[in-house]
């Protein structure tokens, strides 16, 4: 399972929720959270045969702006 971690302007449960249909159409994401908590709203996404290009994508998509910040491979399952 990958990991893939992104800055997003994806700020509150508001936001949260319209992005929720975008993310959750792709088929390879197992698993998503976004960590309002933090400056940068981080985006975590979990799943196999992750592209960073088809997330980014469906944020654009949804209205949100992201920049992807790392890639964990085997251990990285736990968000």
């Amino acid at each position: 399972m990958e990991v893939l971690k992104f800055k997003t302007n994806i700020s509150d449960d508001r936001r949260m929720a319209k992005a929720a249909p975008f993310l959750d159409k792709l088929d390879e994401v197992v698993h998503w959270e976004i960590d309002t908590s933090t400056e940068e709203n981080i985006l975590s996404v979990a799943g196999k045969g992750l592209d960073p290009q088809r997330v980014e994508n469906a944020l654009r998509e949804a209205g949100f702006t992201s920049e992807i910040l790392r890639i964990q491979g085997i251990g990285g399952e736990s968000l």
